[in-house]
């Protein structure tokens, strides 16, 4: 069976359809998350009815739609719970009842991040280890983890997925969740650009005047010598490499997958977060392998086609 696969990012809305692991045919959208979701549906009917049409898709080929979503998620009623500042609307929309009502299909609906952890876990770096923390690093920090080849959810269906949330610093700035010191809140891409313009010596930096700060800039001038760029990196390596550290404690992986736009710096990452984990890590039964996520943006979606099945 066949599988139309929605990843409702806050950025950009990735829609494709996948067939046995294979991605057949994907589309992007601007998501323009803070408008809600429901302006875009009209959006995204248009785009999954071409998918269909183009790849001469029937609807009875179809098993269902599956959605991957950047909040908190009761996976049993498919309903959003949560979702921090994007889709504000998404709370009070019925996901089931509109792809039943487009397509005559049902929905099932994941946190983004467990969804990506799925697609790694079948078709990926997780490929036959059961136990595997998956974390992402880019415009928020998300998480999720797999104990014995099981998802974690928990009563709440908050488990294993905000580790984004961990506290790392007891001083630091208030996050957008409402904690303080929050890895998100310490080292994600919306937090850079305020972590560059509160250094002491922003001025004399070669940041001073970009009109971006993002994490590309910001390893590249590390790597030029920068003393500012070097330092904030040193700080959202330790935040990240904290973070790590705590969910190999609370969730005992054999493994550590890291994904997301940040990836990009893998070579400089990677190393240092390894380095930290080796030496702060409790785990008297080994090491912890901490490896790069195998896909880039695909994860997500070849998941939500796996628990459709």
């Amino acid at each position: 069976m066949k599988a139309i696969v929605l990843d409702l990012g806050g950025t950009r809305l990735k829609i494709g359809l996948i067939s046995d692991g294979e991605i057949i045919s994907q589309a992007l959208l601007p998501s323009y998350s803070e408008n809600g979701i429901i302006p875009r549906l009209s959006a995204i009917e248009v785009c999954v009815n071409q998918i269909l049409e183009q790849t001469g898709t029937g609807i009875g080929e179809l098993s269902g739609v599956g959605i991957s979503i950047p909040g908190i998620v009761d996976t049993k009623q498919m309903k959003v719970l949560s979702i921090n500042k994007k889709f504000d609307d998404m709370p009070d929309f019925d996901f089931n009842t509109w792809s039943k009502q487009t397509w005559g299909i049902p929905t099932v609906m994941e946190n983004d991040a467990r969804a990506a952890l799925i697609g790694e876990w079948q078709y990926g770096a997780g490929k036959n280890c059961d136990n595997i923390v998956l974390v992402t690093l880019g415009t928020g920090i998300g998480g999720a983890a797999m104990i014995e080849g099981k998802l974690l959810h928990g009563k709440h269906f908050q488990a294993g997925c905000l580790g984004g949330h961990f506290t790392v610093n007891m001083h630091g700035g208030k996050c957008t969740c409402g904690n303080t010191g929050c890895v998100e809140s310490e080292a994600s891409s919306w937090i850079l650009p305020i972590l560059f313009r509160n250094h002491l010596d922003f001025e004399q930096s070669k940041a001073c005047g970009e009109e971006l700060l993002d994490f590309e800039l910001l390893f590249r001038l590390a790597i030029q010598g920068d003393k500012v760029s070097n330092e904030i990196m040193l700080h959202c390596l330790d935040a990240w490499s904290a973070g790590i550290v705590t969910m190999i404690h609370a969730y005992d992986p054999e493994m550590v997958i890291i994904g997301g736009g940040v990836m990009k710096s893998a070579e400089v990452i990677l190393p240092y977060i390894r380095k930290k984990v080796e030496e702060c890590a409790w785990t008297p039964w080994g090491k912890v392998k901490i490896e790069a996520a195998h896909f880039s943006d695909e994860a997500g979606m070849l998941g939500m086609a796996h628990l459709l099945k």
